[in-house]
């Protein structure tokens, strides 16, 4: 489904994986009622305290209003996290939106910063500038899945995404292969394109792969729903950490 940093090795269709295997770590998750989980070992345990949700309301529709609503909360939020502005704000959008369409889902956006937070830092990959448009300055795309110390995934897009016509390479900030793209591609902005190199679009799309797991309002579920992006245990240590510390900073702490 992914490739945390541009492929780490992995399985099967998840090309990604870094170390933070052992630690005792703090993951958030927050969603309609905001609901966190502690990793010992990479496994989510209790649910914690809330986080600094986004409270705007989310339009359910093809066209966004300006300025975003979320445009304040976002702004906030990046001067505590450090995480980019726009990214904030798909990630915030997503959680709202996902709210309404999968209420029993509970993705929070810690959950989702996490991921793209190891999957691109965020779209800000090798020096890339993440722009207000939500597009990198660069594509971010990343290597080709190969078979050797990744998985071998054939080419399923004409290389129309990824420029390479022979194998597979996940795309974009939350870095999608082009066969999942494809099934939960989505236009988290409004504005008429579905592009997964656009963070907005990408992280609605993840949202939903995230939410068709099932709930993830407990640790089984949001195990489950973040091992299904990549099936890894240092993979979801290492969300788990980003996403506990995110959930922290969120709160001033």
């Amino acid at each position: 489904m992914s490739a945390g940093r541009l492929g780490f090795v992995v399985s099967v269709l998840v090309v990604s994986a870094t170390t933070g295997t052992g630690l005792s770590l703090v993951a958030s998750d927050v969603g309609a009622a905001g609901a966190e989980a502690i990793v010992v070992a990479a496994a989510p345990a209790v649910p914690p305290p809330p986080v600094a949700a986004p409270s705007a309301p989310v339009v359910l529709r093809e066209a966004s209003p300006r300025p975003d609503p979320l445009q304040g909360w976002a702004v906030q939020q990046a001067g505590l996290t450090g995480i980019p502005v726009p990214a904030l704000r798909a990630y915030g959008r997503t959680e709202l939106r996902l709210a309404v369409e999968r209420p029993g889902c509970r993705l929070g956006w810690t959950t989702l910063a996490g991921i793209g937070e190891v999957e691109s830092d965020h779209g800000r990959y090798a020096g890339r500038v993440v722009r207000e448009d939500g597009r990198p300055d660069r594509p971010v795309v990343g290597v080709a899945l190969d078979g050797v110390g990744v998985a071998r995934v054939g080419d399923t897009d004409g290389g129309v995404l990824d420029g390479d016509a022979r194998l597979d390479r996940a795309v974009g900030p939350m870095q999608l292969l082009p066969a999942t793209w494809r099934r939960w591609r989505a236009d988290g902005d409004g504005d008429g394109v579905r592009d997964p190199q656009d963070v907005d679009d990408a992280a609605l799309a993840a949202g939903r792969y995230l939410c068709a797991t099932g709930p993830m309002g407990s640790d089984a579920g949001w195990r489950a729903a973040v091992l299904a992006y990549n099936d890894s245990s240092a993979y979801l240590s290492e969300v788990a950490a980003w996403a506990g510390a995110y959930s922290r900073a969120s709160l001033g702490g």
